[in-house]
């Protein structure tokens, strides 16, 4: 049995060397393989080397060639140039030669024929000459001066019309009435109020006229002063909003609306210089220019135009390469002097440009604002952009209304009349001036002498001022005591 095994174990050990010899023959001959193609691989590579730096080798060789002629040919051209050069060196000696022969011989002749020595005929020629050169140069700057005009009105005109083209503004800025949308027909009643107490005390304390009209769901507002056509429209709106509408109520709302006139100048403010992209002015500028939002020219909104002015100033300024944020600055506040021209004296330009000064804006600016309407002279080009801006803002197509301030004129002329008279504490122009409240002082103005008065002051008006049809003058007399039971 033992021996059976020794046998078995000798035979599976030869099996296995046989198995080792067998695999060791095979990856013998695998790598033999691998290393034959790697060298062929190998050699194949090193082939195409060898035929690419010939290849490159011969196009150095050709490249040498074609410098070595190109050299050759450089080297014959400046031979040839100096040649030339030579050749006109010797003409230019030549022709100078002959130019001081010919030369001598005119100062000899102009000499001769004028009895002169050779210095006195060169004055006389000398100055024949300058004489001559300047005409031909008067002619010549004439000429260019004319093409520049042509071309600087043709590409004026371009700038102009590019600027405008920009813009998208109302045709008409304002008018005399607003209207108010109502929620129903039942609103205009309680506007109206019993026997028209509301109306009238509404109308009493804003001077607008309201008119209520039958089919139509809204109460139109109309008065020539802007300022107080606002407070009347913010006023009805807030009693229309909250339904309660009566004497005490529309006295509570026309306070309310009064008060807070000054934070919508403020906003207002704000909202331009966010339209004319500008920043950094000062707090009380802001609602300088906030007020501009209830003063019109012309039936243009002023703080509109100011808004349209600063787009147009930055677009010419672009254009022609100006200061663009300076342009626009002072276009946007040139005439921020009309905030005060109702209380103070002078010109909006020479009272806006000393406020702007009073308050930090740069010596520019300044010029600009007070240039603009030419009183002072313009020191900067961009003081130039921001009169033609104004100008065209103005100028464009619809702005404007003419007989807009004339209409507002002629019933501010009407009630400074009738303010003059004594007693009166306040004048309101209603019915587009066909009617006059007068308001008297009841400590000043008896009752018995109300009817004298309306009658002087409707003669004084009749007197003084034309205007078509009648103005109905009346005169109202109210003593109001308040108490406090505590």
């Amino acid at each position: 049995m033992t021996q059976l095994i020794a046998t078995v174990a000798t035979l599976v050990l030869l099996l296995v060397s046989l198995l080792l010899v067998h695999f060791a023959r095979r990856e013998a001959s695998d790598i033999r393989r691998s290393s034959t193609e790697e060298v062929q691989s190998i050699r194949t590579e090193a082939r195409e080397l060898l035929s690419e730096a010939q290849r490159r080798e011969e196009r150095v060789a050709q490249r040498e060639k074609e410098l070595s002629a190109d050299q050759r040919a450089a080297q014959k051209y400046s031979r040839a140039l100096d040649e030339r050069a030579a050749v006109i060196a010797r003409d230019e000696r030549r022709l100078h030669e002959e130019r001081s022969g010919y030369e001598r011989q005119q100062r000899e002749a102009l000499a001769d024929i004028a009895h002169l020595d050779a210095d006195e005929a060169r004055t006389a020629l000398e100055a024949r000459l300058i004489k001559d050169a300047k005409e031909s140069a008067r002619t010549t700057v004439r000429r260019i001066g004319r093409a520049a005009r042509k071309d600087a009105d043709r590409k004026a005109r371009e700038i102009l019309v590019q600027a405008m083209q920009r813009q998208a503004a109302d045709t008409s800025s304002e008018s005399a009435t607003v209207w108010i949308d109502l929620p129903n027909e039942e609103m205009k009643g309680r506007i109206i109020g019993r026997e028209g107490r509301n109306i009238r005390a509404f109308e009493a304390l804003t001077g607008v006229n309201v008119i209520v009209e039958e089919g139509v769901n809204a109460v139109q507002l109309s008065c020539f002063d802007v300022a107080r056509r606002e407070i009347a429209e913010v006023m009805l709106r807030d009693l229309v909003e909250d339904g309660r509408i009566h004497p005490q109520r529309v006295e509570a709302a026309y306070a309310k609306s009064v008060e807070e006139a000054e934070q919508r100048h403020h906003d207002a403010g704000l909202d331009a210089l966010e339209a004319a992209r500008v920043s950094a002015v000062d707090p009380a500028m802001i609602e300088a220019l906030g007020k501009l939002r209830l003063r019109t020219s012309y039936g243009q909104n002023v703080l509109a135009h100011l808004v349209e002015c600063a787009q147009i100033a930055a677009d010419i300024a672009q254009e022609i390469g100006a200061d663009v944020d300076l342009a626009r600055r002072a276009a946007f506040m040139h005439d921020i002097g009309k905030a005060f021209t109702h209380d103070t004296p002078g010109t909006h330009a020479a009272i806006g440009a000393a406020f702007a000064a009073e308050h930090g804006e740069q010596p520019s600016v300044v010029n600009a604002i007070a240039a603009h309407h030419d009183e002072v002279p313009q020191e900067t080009v961009e003081a130039v952009i921001v009169q033609v801006a104004d100008a065209v803002s103005a100028g464009r197509q619809g702005a404007r209304r003419d007989d807009s301030d004339g209409y507002v004129e002629r019933l501010e002329n009407l009630e400074h009349l009738v303010a003059e008279h004594a007693g009166v504490s306040r004048v309101l122009a209603m019915s587009a001036g066909r009617e006059v409240r007068v308001m008297v002082e009841p400590d000043e103005v008896a009752d018995s002498a109300v009817g004298d008065l309306a009658r002087t002051i409707a003669e004084h008006i009749s007197n003084d001022l034309s205007f078509p049809g009648e103005i109905k003058v009346t005169v109202i007399r109210e003593r109001r005591a308040d108490a406090v039971a505590g």
